[in-house]
């Protein structure tokens, strides 16, 4: 074991997606010369774009979808120069297309204040019945309740604990409303069935898009793949302010049984007194080159009995252009959503992605008939697609994608740890949000203000 030649780092973090770049990016900023290890060939962790080998094309290892609300992973992107490597909507704007085709809009108004510009947007979206439509009105209040809460408190919290959909009756919502507009929703941010996650994070995402600015609830999209995005940008910002970023890098951390010592990498010994660990629930248990330090026994034991949920991706080939627009809503089908590489990154790609979130059921299915599935949804539903040649597809399974978050979990941990020097980062940290970049980056964020804090 060798001692590296180029050894003073004030910190060494471990994992190099949206968490650790986050907190990576705002500790070089702060003036700390820091060294981001990541075991993966090319940067991103599970937000990251790969090369397909039938195109060529630069293909995102799943469709991420930002909102306005996103506040500290939209500071961040500015911070890295990278705010212009994403498109954003001026208030919420979602169309669909139901099962015969037909297309309809939820298109929420920006002069008027939330959550005002939701009613006015679901009241006008004809798609639905005036029921289902009347029935938004009564999420008001709750609304309204949570936003206060998250104002004093930086949390929601619920009186009983309920699962999406047993919250979603009890604010008496319609049907079809629920159906084509909160459970997508909850299952694009919460990655799991309405009825089995709970509703608190869901209430939380809610309070948060529907606060006063209309524009918090507006879709924010990739206009580059991921690892272009966000993750090659940091890089350039971190390694500008004497850092240092490496990729292929199995990192091991080496701790007696108070304390953080060394980092090793491939023979490499790296001294080391902070080490913020921004890997996945699942990667706690092998970080440290022996066993953990009994300090955290408990922490390991619950990182590695939080259940993973997937997503599941199907990229479709078309040898043409097939869709008017960026993106379009599916209710009722396997995938909900089908977005166009095409007019998000231009003429470097050309190929839609669909996606299916809160996926456990289609996971295991062979990749082919996924693709002949999602084929037939999106030529249904997109009548440039059954005038196009389909080409090829393939599919993209993130088993572990997020974490579960139904009743019964272990409780997610804290920034700091018992283990001093030691940091834990990743969007499983308990940031109240569910498992989205938002939360990743707000981990990412609390992780180097505790090292800054500490290092007082």
């Amino acid at each position: 074991m060798t001692a590296s030649a180029d050894s003073r780092f004030d910190v060494v973090v471990v994992g190099a997606g949206f968490a650790g770049l986050a907190g990576a990016a705002s500790l070089a900023n702060a003036g700390m010369r820091v060294l981001v290890l990541d075991a993966r060939p090319q940067l991103g962790g599970r937000a990251t774009a790969f090369v397909d080998r039938g195109t060529g094309e630069l293909v995102d290892n799943g469709q991420h979808v930002l909102f306005g609300c996103y506040r500290e992973t939209l500071a961040f992107l500015a911070r890295v120069g990278a705010s212009g490597n994403v498109s954003r909507q001026r208030s919420l704007s979602v169309p669909y297309l139901d099962r015969s085709g037909h297309r309809s809009e939820l298109k929420c108004p920006t002069l008027l204040p939330a959550p005002l510009h939701l009613l006015a947007g679901v009241l006008r979206w004809k798609a639905l019945p005036w029921k289902d439509r009347l029935s938004v009105g009564r999420i008001a209040a709750p609304l309204r309740a949570a936003r206060r809460e998250l104002m004093t408190s930086g949390r929601v919290t619920l009186e009983t604990r309920v699962t999406v959909a047993e919250w979603l009756r009890a604010c008496r919502q319609g049907p079809q409303l629920t159906d084509w507009l909160w459970e997508p929703l909850a299952l694009a941010a919460l990655n799991q069935s309405p009825d089995e996650a709970q509703a608190e994070p869901f209430v939380r995402v809610l309070a948060e898009m529907f606060g006063p600015d209309p524009s918090a609830a507006a879709i924010v999209l990739p206009t580059r793949p991921l690892n272009q995005m966000y993750a090659e940008p940091a890089r350039a910002f971190i390694e500008g302010r004497g850092g240092e970023v490496r990729t292929g890098a199995l990192a091991r951390i080496v701790a007696d049984e108070h304390s953080v010592v060394a980092v090793e990498v491939r023979g490499d010994r790296i001294p080391a007194t902070t080490v913020i660990s921004a890997v996945p629930w699942f990667g706690v248990r092998t970080l440290f080159a022996e066993k953990p330090p009994a300090c955290l026994s408990t922490l390991v034991d619950r990182a590695m009995s939080m259940v993973s949920k997937p997503i599941v991706t199907v990229n479709l080939w078309y040898d043409r252009r097939v869709m008017d627009e960026l993106f379009v809503g599916l209710p009722g089908r396997m995938m909900q959503w089908v977005f166009d590489k095409r007019l998000a990154f231009g003429a470097e790609a050309s190929h839609l992605s669909l996606v299916a979130s809160g996926a456990d059921a289609i996971t295991s299915e062979r990749s082919g008939d996924l693709v002949e599935r999602a084929r037939r949804e999106v030529e249904d539903a997109i009548p440039g697609a059954r005038r196009a040649t389909f080409i090829r597809g393939t599919v993209v399974r993130e088993k572990q994608a997020t974490f579960s978050l139904a009743a019964g979990q272990p409780p997610r941990p804290a920034t700091r740890t018992a283990l001093s020097g030691f940091f834990l980062a990743g969007d499983w940290i308990d940031t109240g949000l569910p498992g989205t970049i938002e939360s990743a980056v707000v981990s990412g964020h609390q992780a180097a203000a505790a090292v800054l804090e500490s290092a007082r």
